[in-house]
């Protein structure tokens, strides 16, 4: 009996935006980046977008339609929302966000946006706390699925639902 030790498109997928992401880490916060400027600085959902084009996956420029894209990752109904094995690498994280946008699906609202990169990180463009500390930075699992204004998680990746996510071919 042979053992199929190839990589799925998934994880080959997975793989290459957990690579263009952490290549961001440390790059400068800035709400409302320009187009011209995205690469040099990013605001939450720029930096999601930047990294999914970089893999072949157009998704919308802000947090609420990025909010639309993909399937339904169940949450729990109290904090913690999520345990590890609920989530893969590139799943999105949405909260409520003091600029955050509002339509009738998100109703409170959407402000923000995480990903998951596996092992227990979260990358993000955080534009909180000091200027020093506005930048694309990780974040610890524990942290990130016990925040009460978590509003809805989304796969992208293997997302069988391409509403206005969709697949470039390369």
């Amino acid at each position: 009996m042979k053992c199929n030790s190839k990589e799925s498109q998934v994880e080959k997928q997975q793989k290459r935006l957990i690579y263009f992401a952490l290549k961001q880490l440390g790059k400068p916060y800035k709400y409302g980046a320009k187009k011209h400027e995205i690469g040099r600085v990013f605001d939450c959902s720029s930096f999601t977008q930047y990294a999914y084009r970089r893999i072949g996956i157009e998704l919308p420029r802000s947090t609420i339609l990025q909010a639309e894209c993909g399937e339904i990752i169940p949450a729990r109904k109290k904090p913690p929302f999520f345990r590890r094995e609920d989530l893969q690498p590139g799943d999105l994280l949405f909260f409520k966000g003091t600029k955050g946008h509002f339509n009738k699906k998100f109703p409170n609202g959407i402000g923000h946006t995480m990903m998951y990169l596996g092992n227990g990180l979260f990358i993000h463009a955080s534009g909180s706390g000091s200027k020093k500390n506005q930048k694309v930075k990780l974040e610890k699992f524990e942290k990130v699925v016990n925040r009460k204004d978590f509003q809805i998680a989304k796969r992208i990746i293997g997302s069988k639902t391409k509403e206005r996510s969709k697949s470039k071919a390369r």
